[in-house]
């Protein structure tokens, strides 16, 4: 019996825990994203996303109400439990989760058990969004989740959108920055391909490209690369130790259509980076827990 061709999922998104939106807003505000309106999901924890025209987008979260929050992982929400075990651990800024799209999450969960990779119970949840335009929409999201124990700082889900939000978000995805979507997203670990089972059944793909400097993964539409310090080192100039163990996220790698504009845009608000490699390199800072990598 000849096993199903695997189909590479599309990143969807990812997570970026911050300790306060507002700072986060403003910090993306001045790195020239648009910044969609403040969001609260049902169980405690909100979020003030930033769209690209290529369909993917960042999610910053927050906790809007600790409350809730506790609540809710006492009762077994994944979500917000690997979020405030994320919080305690690394800080409130940072970058936390990986999210590919999904069309079964109950399927993608199954598979998930069946390869001793679950997050654990799935969650289903409702809420609302403010558009550009003033009126209000409600979607509806199902997600199933991944994780392997080694790597407590970091965990995967599955998203499947039951009742999508508008489709038109283009006003949310026009960026002075001039940025339209992600090319890579980076991960950091000492022996990267400890990690590549995961990375292959989340992505729902088996092909994995090792270097000297770590392993990189494709999805449909987004690279995944897992680093090693001497990686880290070589692409963002970023020391790693070589003795911390577990995927870290470390970095994305945004796209522009002219790079000119956005190192205008950034010079003009005082926005700390340097040039690497044809990159703009923007570090870390208050409400960024990220490295930003802008590149044409």
């Amino acid at each position: 019996m000849t096993a199903a061709p695997r189909v590479p999922r599309s990143l969807d998104h990812l997570v970026l825990p911050v300790g306060d939106l507002s700072v986060a807003r403003q910090r993306l505000q001045a790195l020239g994203f648009t910044v969609a309106a403040d969001a609260r999901h049902p169980f405690g924890t909100e979020n003030a996303c930033v769209f690209f025209s290529d369909k993917t987008y960042l999610e910053p979260l927050a906790v809007g109400q600790r409350e809730d929050c506790e609540a809710a992982a006492i009762e077994g929400n994944v979500f917000v439990a690997r979020d405030q075990a994320y919080r305690f651990r690394r800080g409130q800024d940072g970058f936390s989760a990986i999210v590919v799209s999904s069309s079964d999450a109950s399927a993608d969960d199954a598979r998930f058990r069946q390869a001793g990779l679950s997050g654990g119970a799935m969650l289903e949840f409702s809420r609302p969004m403010q558009l550009p335009d003033g009126t209000a929409a409600t979607g509806r999201f199902r997600l199933a989740f991944a994780s392997d124990l080694r790597a407590p700082d970091f965990f995967f889900f599955a998203c499947e959108r039951v009742q999508p939000l508008p489709a038109d978000r283009s006003a949310l995805e026009t960026h002075a920055n001039g940025v339209i979507g992600m090319s890579d997203v980076v991960l950091s670990e000492p022996n990267p391909t400890d990690f590549q089972y995961i990375l292959q059944e989340v992505v729902d793909e088996r092909e994995v490209t090792a270097h000297s400097f770590g392993m990189d993964i494709e999805t449909a539409n987004v690279k995944i690369s897992v680093l090693n310090p001497a990686g880290m080192q070589g692409f963002f100039g970023r020391k790693t130790s070589g003795h911390a163990r577990g995927l870290r996220g470390r970095a994305i790698v945004l796209k522009v259509a002219d790079l000119s504009v956005t190192e205008h845009h950034l010079a003009a608000h005082a926005v700390e980076f340097i040039r690497k490699d044809n990159r703009l390199i923007v570090p870390e800072a208050p409400g960024q827990g990220v490295i930003f990598a802008f590149g044409e």
